[in-house]
């Protein structure tokens, strides 16, 4: 049987969660050619937290993703990410999330604030998410959820390929949306 709560005494759910990227999405979006949306996903990473509800500054979270695990439903566009003009690869395998702090905002809202590298450059982002709640699952694992977004702008991270368009504009816009749709099992 599975439980599932929202409940605002989270004291309980206090530990060590380990990300469950099965039943977990982190994914961005990049408008394209100034007209539509592109969504993409990395399909390879890991992350763990320490959650601290009876004080929530005391939090913290990591996160590695295997940068050439991108994948944006089409082959030949993919490639063109995982290259020198985009995501470089080969010298930068990974990009990698680590908290600073922590600060619960609402009722069930709070802000994760960490450093987030990519291509080497590391910039600090504030994260706004949402707790969806908590279940016990057939298997007898603690799982919580979280949900969040944040934009970025590719530039400030040296991930600044472009190609101007006849109509004006550009080909892909420099802000990205990165989102996260997170479910944790707890470990200890």
């Amino acid at each position: 049987m599975t439980t599932t709560t929202t409940t605002t005494d989270l004291s309980a759910l206090s530990g060590t969660y380990t990300l469950d990227a099965a039943h977990s999405r982190i994914g961005f979006v990049a408008r394209h050619a100034m007209v539509t949306k592109v969504r993409g996903a990395f399909n390879e990473f890991e992350g763990s937290a320490v959650l601290d509800w009876a004080d929530p500054a005391n939090s913290t979270a990591r996160v590695t993703i295997d940068v050439a695990s991108i994948d944006t439903r089409n082959g030949q566009r993919d490639a063109h990410l995982r290259s020198n003009d985009f995501l470089a690869i080969e010298e930068f395998p990974q990009i990698t999330f680590a908290s600073t702090g922590v600060r619960q905002t609402g009722e069930a809202e709070f802000e994760l604030t960490g450093d987030l590298t990519i291509k080497g450059v590391t910039n600090a982002v504030t994260v706004p998410f949402t707790f969806e709640g908590t279940s016990l699952d057939p298997f007898g694992n603690t799982r919580v959820g979280f949900e969040g977004a944040v934009t970025i702008n590719r530039r400030d991270y040296g991930v600044s390929w472009n190609a101007a368009l006849e109509t004006g504009g550009v080909l892909v816009s420099d802000k990205i949306v990165l989102e996260f749709e997170v479910s944790a099992i707890k470990t200890a």
